[in-house]
């Protein structure tokens, strides 16, 4: 006997940063990753694919299947598939809305309920069981998950703030990728102090300066081009690299946003103009 569900979850665009600090904040984007998931209790395995990257290892998807199901005491077999609109390794949380899309795709097979919160750490668990993500992505994570802008203590997985975000923005996409798990920590906790201030700014509600404060910073850090940045700078009120890069995004009005993206659209890559969204993972 086999049951199926469907969900899915939004990306999100980095404010702060949490490898210096633990602590970080994102907001989401209208870009998805739709997760499907048949349960079988007639077989053992769980197996995973990803539609536009056959190649890719699964285990992560696999392991939110696994940890949904045990939770719930199935014992099942499954099968997740994954297609997303946003590229891997990119720093737009490709990751972790693949993480809260199967999650949300095993509960809707399963006919259950569970808090977002408590589901959003689900997904976190598994990206650090498969070894995805360095901070446990619990800022990312929960943004995907819950929409709007979230800031989050990555140290306990513990959600500090949620809001709604409603901006336009602007967001290139190079044609190299950056996988987190690569990423030089060392060279990042060197501007711990600058990040840890941006992320008590954006307590206070002043996004758009943390978000510029982190990517300045974390563009030092990481050898990543400032001027991105002071590109985006000349027309909307704030920019940041996102995640470990090697994606940018800037926020602001349409007519801002549309300045930004005719300004990235002269270097390689792809440029796109987006909306905030304050809806986040849903079941389908």
């Amino acid at each position: 006997m086999s049951k199926k569900g469907k969900a899915r979850a939004p990306g999100a665009l980095t404010i702060i940063n949490a490898i210096a600090a633990l602590r970080g904040s994102a907001f989401a984007i209208d870009l998805y990753t739709e997760a499907e998931v048949e349960i079988d209790s007639e077989k053992d395995a769980i197996t995973g694919e990803i539609a536009e990257a056959p190649e890719e290892d699964t285990e992560m998807v696999e392991r939110c299947v696994e940890l949904v199901l045990d939770r719930f005491d199935t014992d099942a077999g499954a099968h997740v598939s994954t297609e997303s609109e946003m590229p891997m390794a990119s720093g737009l949380k490709s990751s972790s809305a693949a993480a809260n899309a199967a999650t949300l795709a095993t509960l809707d097979a399963l006919g259950e309920e569970m808090d977002k919160v408590e589901a959003t750490k689900i997904g976190v668990r598994a990206s650090v069981d498969a070894g995805v993500t360095v901070t446990g992505a619990m800022d990312d994570a929960a943004s995907s998950m819950l929409g709007g802008v979230v800031m989050t203590d990555n140290s306990e997985n513990k959600l500090v703030k949620h809001e709604e975000f409603d901006h336009h923005c602007a967001v290139y996409i190079p044609d190299e990728k950056a996988r987190s798990v690569d990423t030089d920590i060392d060279r990042s906790k060197l501007v711990d102090t600058v990040v840890d201030q941006a992320f008590e700014n954006a307590v206070e509600g002043n996004y758009k300066a943390a978000m510029t404060t982190n990517g300045f910073a974390y563009c030092a850090a990481l050898d990543f081009e400032e001027e991105v940045i002071m590109e985006a700078l000349e027309h909307a009120p704030a920019a940041s690299l996102s995640g470990t890069g090697p994606s940018f995004g800037a926020i602001g009005s349409k007519e801002e946003v549309r300045k930004v993206a005719e300004e990235w659209r002269e270097r390689p890559g792809e440029v796109l103009i987006l909306e905030t969204v304050n809806e986040g993972g849903e079941k389908l």
